[in-house]
């Protein structure tokens, strides 16, 4: 399998993402939207680690063991509770102002996480039992490319998990028109027209030498917040191994 052979990151992205470092564990600040996300991403990554892994789903560590590497991990709002589940965990982000607020509030509740600034492709030869990317393909320079530093980052056996808003009308609607319009999203955090479909990046991991065995969507319910469904109308998961 080819390695990614030019750089994934996008300056203005990880300069973007670099001004919120400040704020990414107030649950009220400005990535407030990813704190009300993690709840349905865990779920759901959990359900994908007991599936692949054979775990009884009563264990408090199912990832034991095993390795992970969180890619674009902000200041680490998923790689703590990974880290948690048993998982040696690296993270991995583009700004290095995300990985200094990731390291203090790591070594502040005890948790040994290597965190890492920089891009998955300058990682050539290390692999993990578990690779998750969440809203982050949507950013980067070139997402064939960063596709590939992923599969290559994945160890046989392994188990990648991504998730990526859908290019819908719904999706330009709730997290740019709304969210970002009335402050809700940080003002100029999505570019519409870089969102994949999921057919889309389902055809990104073949050509990366991946296959897809399961894809959810993620949506909001006035009632539960954010939710696992049918409906991928505004996000989804997916769950990709070797093909």
């Amino acid at each position: 399998m080819a390695k990614a052979t030019i750089a994934t990151i996008d300056p203005r992205e990880a300069e973007h993402f670099g001004r919120l470092a400040k704020d990414w564990w107030d649950p009220r600040g400005s990535s407030a939207m990813l704190h009300r996300l993690n709840p349905a991403r865990l779920t759901y990554i959990r359900a994908a680690v007991d599936t692949h892994w054979g775990g009884d789903g009563a264990s408090f560590a199912p990832l034991a063991g095993r390795s992970g590497v969180d890619v674009g991990c902000g200041a680490g709002l998923l790689t703590e509770p990974l880290a948690r589940l048993g998982a040696a965990m690296t993270g991995v982000d583009a700004a290095p102002e995300n990985i200094g607020a990731a390291r203090a509030h790591a070594a502040a509740t005890g948790l040994a996480i290597d965190y890492v600034a920089g891009g998955i492709e300058d990682w050539p030869g290390r692999r993990f039992d578990l690779v998750v990317s969440m809203e982050v393909i949507e950013h980067v320079a070139d997402p064939a490319d960063f596709v590939r530093g992923l599969a290559d980052a994945l160890a046989d056996g392994g188990l990648m998990i991504l998730s990526t808003p859908n290019r819908t009308p719904l999706s330009r609607l709730a997290m740019i028109t709304i969210g970002e319009g009335t402050g809700a999203i940080p003002r100029g955090t999505h570019d519409w027209d870089r969102f994949l479909t999921p057919e889309e990046l389902e055809a990104l991991l073949a050509d990366a030498g991946l296959r897809v065995i399961d894809r959810s969507g993620l949506s909001f319910s006035p009632a539960r917040g954010f939710v696992t469904s049918s409906n991928e109308a505004l996000n989804y998961l997916l769950t990709a191994v070797r093909a």
